[in-house]
């Protein structure tokens, strides 16, 4: 009888822990079309501004214009993905678990990076300061639009003001890029749309594997709380 029962405990376990299991891991955003909107009408943007601008010419007359002795958007750029663990810190609860939330931001940042590195080998457009030919498409805008866009995503639902925050710093970062004389709008235009895409794409493929107990695991634990 109490083999039984102990059997029944077990798979009873097995069941709850599945469902339990799902529950946690049930936040992978699907994907829509609908999605693809923003980042590719910014994306397209900026390829028709680049194909039309004038890239022969200084953006701003003054290249240490806000520059503050350097380039504060260096630092700027990554103060979304640090908030993904600072607003936890603080109280406020993301919709993914910590290891979940690192797999997608390391995903994220490895596209993005990535992509803009091939993009500027291809394309090999000059920066306004002539310092070298790599100014399309901008790295720190696709950058800090990458973690925007997971914070965002992260804290967005359920505190409504962190979207107009982390993508006000963006854009932000995107201006200063220009007005440092380092990118065109071209370049910060569709580095805002890349940004926003590697992010989506980020959360669209992940499995949710990470930190997820296996069922050996809970047959294990439920073993050792009945002997």
């Amino acid at each position: 009888m109490r083999n039984i029962l102990l059997a029944f405990l077990v798979f009873s376990n097995f069941l709850f822990s599945q469902k339990k299991d799902s529950l946690v891991f049930s936040e992978q955003p699907k994907f829509t079309s609908k999605q693809l909107i923003i980042p590719a009408t910014l994306m397209t943007a900026g390829t028709i501004v680049l194909s039309t601008e004038n890239r022969d010419f200084s953006v701003t007359e003054n290249k240490n214009f806000l520059a503050f002795g350097g380039y504060p958007e260096d630092y700027l750029q990554f103060a979304p993905h640090v908030s993904l663990y600072a607003f936890e810190w603080a109280g406020m609860k993301p919709k993914t678990d910590f290891w979940n939330r690192t797999a997608i931001l390391t995903k994220s940042e490895i596209i993005v990076f990535g992509s803009t590195y091939l993009l500027k080998k291809a394309i090999k457009k000059p920066r306004p300061d002539g310092s070298n030919e790599f100014g399309f498409p901008s790295g720190h805008t696709a950058n800090v639009f990458a973690g925007a866009t997971m914070l965002s995503m992260e804290y967005g639902e359920n505190h409504r003001w962190v979207p107009y925050v982390a993508y006000s710093v963006a854009t932000g970062v995107g201006v200063l890029r220009i007005a440092h004389d380092k990118h065109y709008w071209s370049d910060v235009i569709f580095g805002a749309g890349l940004g926003i895409l590697s992010t989506k794409i980020a959360y669209w493929t992940h499995q949710y594997q990470w930190n997820k107990k296996s069922e050996k695991d809970n047959l294990t634990i439920l073993y050792k709380e009945h002997l």
